[in-house]
């Protein structure tokens, strides 16, 4: 079993090897002058169950153009298995054709995983849960809500919790972190009236006094969050947390983030945090190396990675 670190996200890298005890393979990938992509593997990969880490996070089509060649390289090198450790899909909110004349840009990078020789890819809470059947190889699409859960009871847990989602889209991934800890649910109902732009129309849920924890898998801009949050406090929320698998958090996000209601956004180390967000006072980190490294033993053992959700 042989782990290669590509450059989006390399303490995370770092942090899975740590956890199954084994050295990351040592590789280069790097820049020539024009600014394309090089990758050499310094160790022999011959016949080896070989896991690329690498996040499609921002700078999205460098990081894509890394994992790719990165993947031809091993493919070239004879490697048995190649799996693509993806903790951030990228271009997943891109997963149907939104109007006329607009690619489905989350299938396209589906075939390129594809093609570039992957057998294999695991991934963390995808957008949407259709990208998998976008791979014509096998997608485990690991979940962060058992961590979400455990994390919950630890930092709230004398309080009279309400899990909100924050759109009618993410019902069924606030419900299962609900139903772990047997406590009510609450939608936000919302208008999006352009891209990253939303106006929170009402809540549904009875939220007057109790503490309120919003549930995603994607922040970008925060807007959205934001808006549910005051929404909620208006509504009679004694607080509002937000509980995200991946902070993207584009442009002002993390100081819009800062100045607003959310009493503490807790986001995974899926993509690689900040300086910005290292310092932001109500924004923490959870790893996900553990869960990460679990599954990827799991895979090479040839373990069923679902037991993993319960």
């Amino acid at each position: 079993m042989k782990i290669v670190a590509c450059n989006s996200n390399r303490p995370l890298a770092e942090a899975v090897a740590a956890a199954l005890g084994l050295p990351l393979t040592r590789a280069s990938v790097r820049r020539f002058a024009d600014m394309e992509v090089f990758v050499e593997i310094h160790e022999n990969i011959r016949g080896e169950d070989v896991f690329v880490v690498q996040s499609t996070s921002y700078p999205a089509n460098d990081n894509l153009m890394e994992l790719l060649i990165t993947i031809d390289a091993l493919r070239r090198a004879s490697a048995r298995r190649i799996t693509a450790v993806i903790p951030y899909f990228g271009y997943a909110r891109q997963d149907r054709k939104s109007g006329s004349r607009t690619p489905i840009s989350a299938k396209l990078v589906a075939n390129l995983i594809t093609e570039a020789g992957a057998n294999r890819v695991l991934t963390m809470d995808l957008h949407a849960g259709q990208i998998q059947g976008f791979f014509d190889i096998p997608v485990d699409n690991m979940q962060a809500a058992p961590l979400f859960s455990r994390d919950i009871q630890e930092r709230f847990a004398s309080r009279n919790l309400m899990i909100v989602s924050p759109d009618v889209g993410g019902v069924v991934r606030a419900r299962a972190i609900a139903t772990r800890l047997g406590t009510d649910l609450a939608i936000i109902d919302k208008r999006r009236q352009a891209a990253g732009v939303s106006e929170v129309m009402h809540v549904i849920g009875e939220v007057e006094g109790r503490d309120c924890i919003l549930v995603d898998d994607i922040v970008d801009s925060g807007g959205t969050l934001v808006n549910a949050a005051r929404a909620l406090i208006e509504n009679g929320a004694k607080s509002a947390s937000v509980y995200v698998t991946h902070g993207v958090l584009s442009g002002g996000a993390v100081a819009r983030i800062a100045s607003s209601p959310i009493e503490l956004m807790v986001l995974t180390d899926s993509i690689l945090a900040t300086e910005a967000v290292r310092l932001a006072a109500n924004i923490k980190q959870l790893t996900i190396a553990p869960l990460i490294a679990d599954a990827m033993a799991r895979i090479h053992e040839e373990r069923s990675v679902s037991s993993l959700f319960d």
